[in-house]
C-alpha cells in the first residue's frame, strides 16, 4: 500500500488565493477514484525554496490517499494536470510505500 501526497498552493504567483472551486474538483477527482481522501487544510503548511537567490514562500494544503498500488503513469498526468489548473511550475506530488495495522 503506498501513501500518496500532494502539496497544493493556496495563492498564485501573484500572491492572490486561488479559488475554492481549484480544491473541490481536486477533492472530488481524488474520492472518485481513491474512495476517500484526508486534506490538511486547518494550519497552512509553509514551504520555503531558494530560486536561484530568490527566497520564494508558499503556504500549502496537503491532500493525501491511499492506494493499493502506486501507478505512476496516472500520478504523472494527473500532477501535470494540477500544474497546469494552478499555473505552476512544479507541484509536489510524493509517494511513500506503508503498512496498514
Amino acid at each position: 500500500m503506498h501513501l500518496v501526497q500532494i502539496l497544493l498552493p493556496l495563492r498564485d504567483n501573484a500572491g492572490d488565493p486561488l479559488p475554492h472551486a481549484l480544491f473541490a474538483a481536486v477533492r472530488q477527482e481524488l474520492v472518485e477514484r481513491f474512495g476517500g481522501m484526508t486534506a490538511y487544510t486547518r494550519a497552512p503548511a509553509s514551504g520555503v525554496w531558494d530560486d536561484g537567490g530568490d527566497v520564494e514562500r508558499d503556504d500549502i494544503v496537503v491532500y493525501e490517499v491511499m492506494a493499493d498500488a502506486l501507478d505512476r503513469g496516472w500520478w504523472a498526468g494527473y500532477r501535470a494536470g494540477l500544474e497546469q489548473r494552478f499555473a505552476q511550475e512544479d507541484i509536489v506530488v510524493r509517494a511513500q510505500a506503508i503498512e496498514r495495522l
